[in-house]
């Protein structure tokens, strides 16, 4: 008697098990006619439909003994440990919903779907995001000296006060200070995200990568719109919404923060979706270590200034 296997939606193994047991999972809803399949003797999984005569699916007569592999097809092994993987067999020319998308993670690094993933939580989402304020704010910075600097704003923000033109002022403020750094952090974020790397420069230096909920690589257009969502929920709730999302980030069963569940991305390790998920890392890594060490002493130092400044009030008025 053959035994069988069956792959899930997650392209996970499930088996051996006779051939009875597989049709009671058909019966039963839990596998479906495009559920890939193998048994001793098949040279590659096929879809269930393909095989539904020989394992009587659709009727209630008994089905005839399975034959044995043919001459020129060598016996393939049937114990759990030595049965060949989904992923290991040519794949049916059936369109199949566990075909692996086109879509590449890299020049190099293929997009695998399946295997065990590993989902980034909150600290090494905030280690990430620490470093990425600190390339962010560096390069606003320059440029707006260089706008300041190159086009004369600066001498025209006080030309403007000193002559009451407050609206002229206000256009200029707005459009330097606002819309700038605004345009910077969108360009980042969007880009990085949909580029070959799938992650910013924070996300990079700690190993983990932003992706579709099913593993491929989202497009420019969902990684400007994931960004964006993050930041108008902000403006629109004075910033609760960035509260919220760090905590869900954190206690969700994929570590998805608000704007991840809108626009359907999920924050994982790099190695998640490629042909070496074993690669993954639980641990938070030296790099998310140290970030989290800077996070750690700015609050303090924030937290030192605000007593010191408290305390110098408090001795002026005596």
């Amino acid at each position: 008697m053959s035994n069988w296997y069956y792959a899930d939606r997650d392209r996970q193994r499930h088996g051996p098990m006779e051939r009875a047991a597989l049709v009671r999972l058909f019966h039963d809803g839990r596998i479906g006619l495009d559920a890939l399949v193998w048994r001793d003797g098949l040279a590659q999984w096929q879809p269930l439909g393909e095989l539904a005569g020989e394992l009587g699916l659709l009727a209630d007569t008994p089905v005839a003994p399975v034959s044995p592999p043919a001459a020129d097809v060598a016996p393939s092994p049937s114990s759990w440990e030595t049965a060949p993987t989904v992923d290991t067999l040519p794949r049916a020319a059936t369109a199949s919903p566990y075909a692996a998308p086109l879509a590449t993670l890299s020049a190099d690094e293929g997009f695998v779907a399946g295997g065990e993933i590993v989902y980034a939580g909150f600290l090494k989402r905030l280690a990430a995001s620490m470093l990425d304020s600190l390339v962010v704010g560096a390069v606003m910075l320059i440029v707006l000296l260089l706008v300041v600097l190159g086009l004369g704003i600066g001498g025209n923000l006080f030309a403007n006060m000193e002559a009451g033109r407050a609206p002229a002022m206000g256009v200029t403020f707005v459009l330097l200070f606002y819309l700038v750094p605004f345009a910077l952090q969108g360009a980042y974020f969007t880009l990085m995200h949909a580029s070959g790397s799938q992650a910013t420069l924070g996300k990079l230096a700690v190993g983990i990568k932003v992706v579709r909920s099913n593993g491929e690589r989202i497009s420019v257009l969902r990684s400007l719109g994931r960004f964006a969502g993050l930041f108008i929920l902000g403006v629109v709730t004075c910033n609760i919404t960035l509260l919220v999302s760090a905590v869900m980030a954190g206690v969700t069963e994929r570590k998805q923060g608000l704007h991840d569940m809108i626009s359907d991305t999920v924050v994982v390790d790099r190695w998640a979706f490629t042909a070496h998920p074993e690669r993954q890392r639980r641990a938070l890594g030296g790099v998310t270590i140290f970030l989290l060490a800077l996070v750690v002493l700015a609050i303090l130092g924030y937290v030192a200034l605000i007593v010191f400044a408290g305390i110098g009030a408090a001795l002026a008025q005596r």
